[in-house]
């Protein structure tokens, strides 16, 4: 988690998140910390907010006589909790999310599990049509508390450069 201090006053600091453009390296990896214990109520509540009626995530008898003898979490939920750990090292800074590609869930994800995330920087270039910011693409894997990797995806961002993120021109 990338964290700054910011000094707005005397005697007056401000947190800041997340990194700019210039900041990213190819070839760096970020360890996103701390881990997210999955419960099944939360995984029930995002098959609800979500409309996901699959009865493997929220029906016990019926998960019983699965292969996995048990309800599975969502796996839109487990992106979502593996992009909201990456945010405050890989996105705060972002414009906006330009794709995503080779999401790939290779294990499944129980109520219990602990997930963990690292990310790596693929690659980056200048954006042509905005001279204040660039593109930035990453790997992001996430792994359970045995250290098994359950999902990898890839994103491209668009980053504000140094100096023209929200967060600058919001005086923050």
């Amino acid at each position: 988690m990338v964290q700054l201090s910011k000094q707005i006053a005397e005697n007056r600091y401000r947190e800041s998140f997340g990194r700019y453009y210039e900041d990213f390296m190819v070839g760096d990896v970020y360890e996103h910390r701390p881990g997210r214990t999955l419960t099944q109520t939360e995984n029930i509540w995002f098959t609800l907010l979500t409309m996901n009626k699959h009865p493997m995530h929220f029906d016990e008898e019926y998960a019983k006589h699965s292969e996995f003898g048990q309800c599975i979490v969502a796996s839109p939920f487990t992106l979502a909790v593996l992009v909201g750990m990456s945010v405050s090292d890989v996105s705060q800074k972002a414009i906006a999310n330009l794709g995503w590609t080779d999401i790939k869930m290779t294990h499944p994800v129980f109520a219990g599990d602990t997930l963990y995330a690292e990310t790596e920087v693929l690659s980056k270039r200048e954006s042509s049509s905005r001279p204040t910011a660039g593109l930035v693409t990453v790997r992001t894997a996430g792994s359970n508390q045995r250290g098994e990797v359950v999902c990898t995806f890839e994103r491209t961002i668009l980053v504000a450069k140094q100096g023209h993120s929200v967060e600058d021109k919001a005086g923050y």
